[in-house]
């Protein structure tokens, strides 16, 4: 199976599944930090689109982070899951939501840089990842979007998992993922350069258009 060789060649590659939002006046491109960034720079400037960032931060069972008991978003908006919530102790729910919410803050001050609050009333907010593994922080960024206003919620990855997808079929309004592999593995797995992504890299895309 192809991989891509960067994330711009696989912003574009989504850019042209999306071809049909070009120049429409209400969808805005929302690029997941930190990863989702580059990808949704590229996405954004061949639809025309305005770009923007989405800070999501998992909240995640203290014992197994990666079983997600809710998510925080930007605006103070909060998604829980009640059923994996109620087991858990309201101390620790309160030190998980804590440290998180701090470092939503801190992303926050650092992406949105003086840029006003994320507002998507009547808006058709297309989230943009990297890649899709378990879908947990896509899951979450797609109700928090809804939370925020999103009239309809597109989720463009390059790839994932069956999964994964199947998970976020359910939870958006459209799903947009090129690959879904057998024997998924791991997102970097189908990229030739899948760096870590930084705060820089992250603040020159949403300054720089391209």
């Amino acid at each position: 199976m192809k991989n891509y060789s960067d994330r711009a060649e696989a912003g574009a590659t989504l850019a042209e599944d999306l071809s049909r939002l070009a120049g429409r006046p209400d969808v805005v491109v929302l690029g997941l930090v930190r990863g989702g960034v580059p990808v949704a720079r590229v996405v954004a400037d061949s639809l025309g689109a305005p770009l923007d960032v989405l800070v999501v931060r998992k909240l995640g069972h203290p014992s197994a982070p990666e079983v997600a008991f809710g998510a925080l978003g930007p605006g103070g908006v909060e998604v829980l899951n009640e059923a994996v919530a109620e087991r858990i102790d309201p101390a620790d729910i309160a030190e998980v939501r804590r440290r998180e919410q701090a470092e939503l803050d801190r992303r926050e001050r650092r992406y949105r840089a003086g840029r006003a609050p994320l507002d998507l009333t009547g808006r058709t907010a297309v989230v943009v990842d990297d890649g899709l593994a378990t879908g947990a922080t896509a899951r979450a960024a797609v109700e928090v979007s809804r939370r925020l206003g999103a009239n309809r919620v597109v989720l463009a990855v390059p790839v994932g998992s069956a999964e994964a997808y199947d998970l976020l079929a359910a939870a958006a309004d459209e799903v947009v993922c090129p690959l879904v592999p057998a024997g998924f593995g791991a997102v970097g797995a189908y990229y030739d350069d899948f760096h870590e992504v930084d705060d820089d890299e992250v603040t020159a895309a949403l300054t720089t258009r391209s």
